[in-house]
């Protein structure tokens, strides 16, 4: 049966094991996006999703025509999907995106970058091909993430008649980055965008940096709208004519959608008899010592680095907090299938481990790290946070900062770095730092440590209505509306 609304990403909301007799069962998957889709998606029960068998065990289950109600899994052959996934959508448009290149050593695009693009090309054109064999006359698509930032344009040729909407969970590139790619990459990857006809950031700020870079390709037809200076827009639109077809065009609206939590889901998620214990445990750990909290995979933009250098520098500086305050570091390592981030976990732990050697004592441990993907141990980490710590030298919108605020029992300071997505509507109540300024950082915590109780439980309040003003359903809903529209 066809589908009216449906859904494109790379991870699914699911994924099997497979037992030694060879029995398949199916889990909930991981991660924020599969997160707040799953949440969206159940006030939508005629949709479909669309994702990557990302195991062997997923693979074996599309081969077997096993399946889950609600659910394609595409069986991709896992060389291309690696080329694609590690090879171009985690080795370069997130690097690109997230400005996160040494730019004397990269990047460095060769013949062997042109082969994985290809591969890139080809697993878009797989979710495109499903997603037009899967739709309803007119149907709602709306396509998740970078990962996918061609199946739009893919989409458009195979099935003009559908609504598509492409959503960018990560910062767009700005323009000094977006042109280092190859000139035909480069306008490939914008042109697959347009094929849309809503784009979705988190912030304007991201938005406009879409729409900045697009005259770099503004000789095959894009027209930039004018907007008065200060003004910022609901949506902005771009004429384009489309390079599948010389003889039709269309429109392109440009939206904003900052993704927020679902208040009471997220607090009885943190009041489950698992994290009761595991909040037990870490007060036996901490005592009446002032905490700290970061709660980050060991991502490359989330500046994990700085904040223990901003840590280490508030311990030097402000010695009277040395034995009266802990930092709970969930640092959970990510990506180590890449060396680069395998290195920068390894940086993370002995560069806590210096800490700990220089002021530690027999009875206080300054830092405390995890590296273990422990959800229960994070939500009770949030519960007992007094100080959240969120620096990311650029985010899209970085979910750890609103959540923080809703479940802190005591309400805590936000210490929010001017690169994080969910800057913008949380600055007014959180103290604001640059990235890169770890002197800065650490007079920040120093501030937020000394703030009085009453300060800190309104900024607190405060922040934990702007954190759910727009919640995983209702983002969806709005996304879904404006798409139908």
């Amino acid at each position: 049966m066809a589908s009216q609304v449906l859904v494109a990403a790379n991870r699914g909301p699911l994924s099997y094991a497979l037992a030694a007799d060879g029995t398949l069962s199916a889990r909930r998957g991981g991660g924020g996006l599969v997160s707040g889709l799953s949440a969206a998606l159940a006030e939508q029960p005629e949709a479909l999703w669309i994702c990557a068998a990302l195991s062997e065990a997923d693979r074996e289950a599309v081969r077997r025509g096993v399946s889950e109600p609600g659910v394609r899994m595409l069986d991709i052959d896992p060389t291309m999907y690696d080329d694609a996934y590690n090879g171009i959508a985690n080795s370069v448009l997130w690097f690109t995106h997230h400005h996160l290149y040494e730019i004397p050593r990269e990047p460095v695009f060769d013949a062997e970058f042109r082969r994985r693009w290809a591969s890139y090309v080809e697993y878009n054109r797989a979710f495109a091909e499903a997603l037009a064999e899967e739709a309803a006359e007119g149907a709602c698509v709306l396509v998740q993430d970078y990962h996918l930032a061609l199946v739009p344009g893919q989409l458009r040729e195979l099935r003009p008649d559908l609504r598509i909407g492409h959503f960018t969970h990560t910062p767009w590139a700005s323009y000094e980055f977006l042109r280092m790619l190859p000139d035909d990459i480069r306008s490939e990857l914008v042109w697959g965008m347009l094929g849309a006809d809503r784009l979705g950031f988190h912030t304007w700020a991201w938005a406009h940096t879409f729409m900045g870079c697009t005259h770099l390709d503004d000789s095959r037809g894009i027209a930039q709208p004018k907007m008065p200076a200060g003004v910022e827009p609901k949506q902005s639109r771009y004429i384009q004519k489309s390079p599948w077809s010389p003889v039709r065009h269309k429109r392109t609206d440009v939206s904003v959608y900052p993704l927020g939590v679902d208040a009471d889901e997220l607090r009885a998620l943190a009041h489950r008899p698992e994290v009761d214990d595991k909040l037990a445990q870490l007060r036996a750990e901490v005592g009446d010592l002032k905490t700290i909290v970061r709660v980050d995979r060991t991502e490359l933009s989330k500046n994990i680095l700085r904040g223990l250098l901003a840590y280490r520098e508030l311990l030097t500086v402000h010695p009277e907090w040395r034995g009266r305050v802990v930092h709970l570091a969930s640092a959970y390592p990510s990506r180590q299938d890449l060396e680069v981030y395998r290195a920068y976990t390894a940086s993370v732990a002995e560069l806590a481990a210096d800490i700990n050697a220089e002021f530690g004592t027999a009875d206080w441990q300054p830092v405390l790290v995890s590296v273990k993907d422990d959800f229960a141990r994070s939500l009770a980490a949030y519960r007992l946070a007094d100080v959240a710590l969120v620096n990311p030298v650029r985010d899209g919108m970085n979910l750890v900062a609103k959540e923080i605020p809703v479940v802190s029992e005591a309400g805590c300071v936000l210490v929010l770095s001017s690169g994080a997505g969910a800057y913008q509507e949380l600055r007014a109540d959180a103290l604001t730092v640059n990235p890169y300024d770890v002197t800065e950082t650490a007079e920040a915590l120093h501030a937020a440590l000394s703030m009085p109780d009453a300060e800190r439980a309104d900024r607190t309040k405060r922040l934990a209505a702007a954190a759910t003003a727009l919640p995983p359903a209702a983002w969806f809903a709005a996304q879904l509306s404006d798409l139908r529209d």
